[in-house]
């Protein structure tokens, strides 16, 4: 399920403050940093050492959506 767009709108990500992108209620993405934060259980987990990092592929697979 996305994350309601309210909610989005005041989400950042923790490394650089900077806006997230909702991949099909998935994850939360930052493209300027290519870092990936999981949702569980549609609770948004936004913690540095829970993201993972996304390679170039999958960068542009996740911009194309």
């Amino acid at each position: 399920m996305p994350i309601h767009p309210d909610l989005l709108a005041i989400l950042a990500c923790p490394h650089d403050r900077g806006p997230l992108v909702d991949v099909d209620g998935e994850f939360l993405y930052n493209p300027r940093l290519h870092r990936a934060y999981p949702i569980r259980d549609e609770v948004p987990i936004l913690l540095v050492d829970e993201a993972r990092d996304v390679d170039d592929a999958e960068h542009e697979q996740i911009l194309q959506r």
